[in-house]
């Protein structure tokens, strides 16, 4: 089903409303959004287009931008304790832009069937925005209640700042990895540079556009996707690291974040290629913009963790539901509706169902298989560790 596009707005608007504080909940969204361009059509590694068969979600789609909620510059929504038959419990979500599409398809789902079984009514309050922006605006104080980020990274920080008990990825099924997305490589119209794969980004005619790992927790899954298509098919890592450098050598700027490199690309019109995801280009083919893009074959499995907040829901008194809630994320119709929207599902009958608009991956690795996001941010994205090794290689 076609999605309406985002009425339009000037830049001075833009400029205005990009930090207006908004608020969101499970009736609907009635939050203030940045505009963004959005591409979405698909050619396959071996140049056969990909079709965008039955996709669609139920209502429309606000694009996705650095939104900042109500809750985000009071310091967190005030939560329900009622636990009786009858009262209303609220919850607060914080997530990362792109899910708000399958979340505003879901909280309705779960609400009207918490009701059912209990008698109660449940709010949930929700916040989209960066995940490091949204990481760090819940260690500041948003009193989240349940936290979807984009990957583990983000959620080991609260477990690091005391919010979250450790074993929480045991907390949920699949490791509390609730859905997936790959990396592909997006180019311009007609792909004039005839990239293919990995391989190009290396060529010196090639400008690639992804934004900088240091800052963006978006931007190292990229870095991982260039690193790990070499050494996890059994490439040395000197000629890894080589290739690597030879890519950010061949990157003009490096955004701070994924909306920035966005911008960066179709804005300013700079780069050959955009580093982006699966789920962000299928979700802009639902509102009509599409833009040839590349599965290369051998990939890294992008995995998005949930997480209940374990300070806050004893706080505020909504484990219950809020661990009810996580769980409901696992069922097939919550499943199907975060594959509706470009997240590849991680139950394997809901993956049977769109097996036609998620092709398998030749060569699919994951950050474990890389040391671990420990072993990952120690060796790659620390201070003085190999990406600054890189730069400053660059900048000599």
């Amino acid at each position: 089903m076609a999605l309406p596009n985002p009425a339009p707005r000037d830049g001075q608007r833009l400029a205005q409303e990009g930090h207006r504080a908004a608020s969101q909940s499970s009736r609907g969204v009635i939050g203030t959004w940045l505009n963004r361009p959005l591409w979405g059509q698909a050619v396959s590694r071996r140049t056969a287009l990909l079709t965008l068969v039955g996709i669609g979600v139920a209502g429309a789609i606000a694009a996705c931008g650095s939104a900042v909620t109500q809750s985000d510059t009071e310091a967190g929504v005030a939560s329900g304790t009622a636990t009786a038959a009858g009262e209303t419990v609220e919850l607060t979500l914080v997530s990362y832009a792109v899910t708000q599409a399958a979340y505003e398809e879901i909280i309705p789902q779960f609400v009207e069937q918490w009701q059912a079984e209990t008698g109660q009514t449940v709010v949930i309050n929700q916040s989209y925005g960066g995940s490091g922006s949204q990481t760090r605006a819940v260690l500041d104080g948003l009193e989240a209640d349940v936290v979807a980020l984009a990957l583990a990274l983000d959620t080991q920080k609260l477990e690091e700042g005391g919010l979250i008990e450790p074993g929480w990825e045991e907390e949920a099924p699949n490791d509390a990895i609730v859905h997936k997305s790959v990396a592909v490589l997006v180019m311009r119209d007609g792909n004039p540079k005839n990239i293919q794969g990995w391989e190009d980004l290396a060529r010196p005619d090639v400008s690639v556009v992804t934004a900088n790992p240091k800052t963006s927790g978006g931007a190292r899954w990229n870095f991982m996707a260039l690193w790990g298509q070499l050494t996890q098919t059994g490439v040395d890592e000197a000629i890894a690291l080589d290739y690597v450098t030879k890519v950010y050598q061949s990157v003009p700027v490096l955004p701070r974040n994924a909306r920035e490199a966005t911008d960066v690309f179709y804005q300013r019109g700079q780069g050959d290629v955009l580093i982006n995801y699966e789920n962000e280009v299928l979700l802009a083919a639902l509102n009509g913009e599409v833009q040839p893009y590349i599965i290369p074959d051998v990939n890294i499995s992008i995995d998005n963790p949930i997480a209940v907040v374990d300070a806050n829901v004893d706080k505020h008194g909504t484990r219950e539901v809020a661990e009810a809630f996580v769980e409901f994320l696992f069922t097939p119709e919550a499943q199907r509706a975060f594959a509706r929207v470009g997240f590849r599902p991680v139950d394997p009958g809901v993956s049977e169902e769109f097996a036609d608009q998620y092709p398998d991956i030749e060569t699919l690795f994951t950050v474990d298989d890389l040391g671990g996001w420990d072993a990952v941010q120690s060796k790659f994205f620390a201070d003085g560790a190999e990406f600054d090794k890189i730069q400053a290689k660059i900048g000599q």
